[in-house]
């Protein structure tokens, strides 16, 4: 896969962007199927101390969103997403 231009959804700057799935690891495919996917630059996604692979602060803004947007987008409530997610980041 090539490079990807396009706005970084945390800093809001424009150009080379990287794809990050909201929730990660065995959580990836379903972060995919339900649309759970931002475009970050570089420094936002994996830059220390501020990217969120290296900033617990900063990644869990993220799942809030992940969270808010899934439940909303398929009218789940908590208990729904915990099922799907395992987890409420809220």
């Amino acid at each position: 896969m090539g490079k990807m231009t396009g706005e970084c959804f945390i800093c809001g700057c424009y150009g080379v962007v990287e794809r990050h799935h909201i929730f990660g690891g065995a959580l990836r495919k379903k972060s995919e199927r339900y649309g759970l996917v931002v475009t970050l630059c570089h420094s936002c996604h994996n830059e220390p101390p501020y990217g969120v692979h290296h900033n617990a602060k900063a990644m869990q803004k993220l799942h809030e969103y992940g969270q808010r947007k899934a439940m909303a987008e398929n009218g789940w409530n908590i208990d729904d997403f915990r099922r799907e997610f395992y987890k409420n980041y809220l």
